[in-house]
């Protein structure tokens, strides 16, 4: 059994609770990339910025024929202004999976390209119940929701005169939460959550001191939410890669908050056996608390990795995180089995 991690556990909660806190969705990762990347320099690990805007950072290893990748990502969801309507009020359109349906009376912020940032709030068209009659029957849509700028603005030319135009990118507000219980509540766990794993894995190897036997590297990439991100910037010599993503929590599935997913298979298709067998039997030996599953409605970096055209064994693991690609939550216990599991994985196998 692997020394005690409660110390890595608690660095990787507060590193995870920092970057939520750092708007990034997808097409607007700048400043979240460069967070990424000093923090893995403070560690001691050379890490740089892709072209793609990704941060790569190597951690290590003798062996360099036969490399490992870990990827996470650092994009989430979001929106970007389509339409200035003639009242002032913005239309969106969404970046990635974000949905209007649990994101309705939320607090944006709309990062103008030249002009600074606006706060207002994502609405219902017409939002007041004791006037809109259809209140309860409209569909929720990128079409019947708009936001309204905190701002006095009354027509399409006042939001103009802040400098707010099409194409601006609209950040909502994640809401981070970590309770006394140990639970993370937060938008965007998926999959900073993860992010964060990776840096206190960096963290146990800086540590403890520990070079692993193969070359080992991390590519936190920025388009992981609208399916390139894992496409490109891997390492020569790498002969397998794993995407450190969330693990699903719901019906019909094993995992808990509290767990490390092992993916089998997803909407993309099997992942390698040898690389599922091999993490199954590094969760029993490391004393990981884990469940096998099967996501009906997922895919991941790697896949994208494997789409570029690499010749990759590939898997997928996370935490168990529950209300995807809405207000999520998630569990210390689930993270610290991540972790547990890629130590024995990653720098034991």
């Amino acid at each position: 059994m692997m020394k005690e991690l409660t110390k890595y556990t608690d660095f990787l909660m507060e590193e995870t609770e920092t970057l939520l806190n750092i708007d990034s969705p997808t097409g607007y990762t700048e400043n979240a990339a460069a967070w990424v990347r000093e923090e893995f320099e403070k560690l001691g690990f050379e890490a740089g910025i892709t072209t793609k805007g990704g941060v790569l950072v190597s951690l290590g290893g003798e062996e360099r024929e036969n490399g490992l990748l870990l990827e996470a990502h650092a994009d989430t969801l979001g929106a970007m202004v389509a339409e200035i309507k003639g009242n002032g009020r913005l239309r969106l359109t969404n970046l990635g999976g974000m949905n209007p349906n649990n994101a309705e009376t939320e607090i944006v912020r709309v990062v103008t390209k030249f002009s600074g940032v606006y706060e207002g709030t994502f609405q219902l068209c017409n939002a007041s119940i004791h006037v809109n009659k259809e209140y309860n029957d409209t569909k929720r849509t990128w079409d019947s929701c708009e936001v309204v700028l905190d701002e006095d603005v009354t027509s399409k030319e006042d939001a103009e005169k802040l400098g707010i135009s099409v194409g601006d990118i609209v950040c909502f507000e994640p809401y981070v939460r970590i309770t006394k219980s140990g639970y993370i509540k937060s938008r965007f766990l998926d999959d900073k959550l993860s992010v964060g794993i990776l840096l206190g894995l960096a963290k146990y190897m800086h540590d403890e001191k520990i070079t692993p036997k193969r070359a080992l590297y991390a590519h936190v990439t920025v388009y992981e939410e609208v399916g390139h991100g894992g496409s490109g910037s891997v390492p020569a010599g790498c002969t397998e890669a794993i995407s450190v993503d969330m693990g699903c929590v719901g019906d019909g599935l094993a995992c808990t908050e509290r767990q490390v997913s092992i993916c089998a298979k997803d909407s993309g298709g099997p992942y390698s056996y040898p690389v599922v067998k091999g993490l199954i039997e590094a969760a029993k030996n490391s004393g990981a608390d884990y469940a096998v599953d099967i996501y009906p409605m997922y895919g991941s970096d790697v896949e994208a990795t494997l789409r570029s055209g690499v010749d990759l064994k590939h898997g997928l693991i996370g935490a168990g995180v529950y209300a995807s690609h809405g207000y999520e939550r998630s569990h210390r216990d689930g993270a610290e089995n991540t972790l547990r599991l890629l130590i024995a994985y990653a720098l034991e196998g």
